[in-house]
């Protein structure tokens, strides 16, 4: 059995989305704006009737789940495995800054590639831990129950890419969410892979 409905929703704004700064692991809470959208996301959330809420631990995330656990009474459970990806000594920088400090890396980081000498995380190690901890957790779950995943753009994205059976090492064909929006995926019993994408980057302003 697995649940017949994932939904992954990423966190509301903070003002390092607002400064267009990477965030990978900085634990930022939500800004004004951030908290609005949680809000209005989870009103509509919960027409999905959630059956059970994980959360990256990270605060922004775990704001944005308290918005659906308000509404549904359902106790989110964090899970460290649904932190972003880890950028390292990029951390709550600008790409500007990024670009001057680091040039080469910079470069190959825009190009697909692992920056090296940063400390950043692999978007191969990013998506198997995100897969992993979304697997577990609809595990138990049935077909009628939906399972919402709380967490954030990158991790989001290469999660979903390895539950779609492709290697996040090597492709790139999932926009970056917008914050607050979610995406929803099903089981695909019998056939190849074994979850398929139906809707991506759904969400209200």
């Amino acid at each position: 059995m697995t649940a017949g409905t994932v939904v992954l929703w990423r966190h509301g704004q903070t003002d390092f989305n607002k400064e267009q700064r990477l965030q990978g692991q900085v634990d930022i809470a939500l800004n004004d704006d951030g908290r609005r959208q949680a809000t209005l996301a989870a009103t509509a959330l919960t027409g999905l009737e959630p059956t059970r809420i994980i959360t990256s631990d990270l605060v922004r995330a775990t704001e944005t789940a308290k918005a659906l656990a308000d509404l549904t009474g359902i106790v989110p459970v964090p899970d460290p495995r649904l932190r972003e990806r880890s950028f390292g000594a990029w951390e709550g920088l600008t790409q500007g800054e990024i670009k001057q400090g680091w040039p080469d890396a910079f470069q190959a980081w825009r190009r697909g590639r692992e920056p090296e000498g940063v400390g950043a995380e692999t978007r191969g190690d990013c998506g198997a831990r995100v897969a992993q901890a979304v697997v577990e957790a609809a595990a138990d779950l049935g077909e009628h129950d939906t399972l919402v995943v709380v967490a954030h753009g990158a991790a989001i994205t290469l999660g979903q890419t390895v539950l779609m059976g492709l290697d996040p090492m090597e492709w790139f064909g999932l926009t970056g969410l917008e914050n607050c929006a979610w995406t929803l995926m099903h089981p695909n019993p019998g056939r190849e892979p074994v979850w398929r994408l139906s809707a991506y980057n759904l969400g209200l302003d």
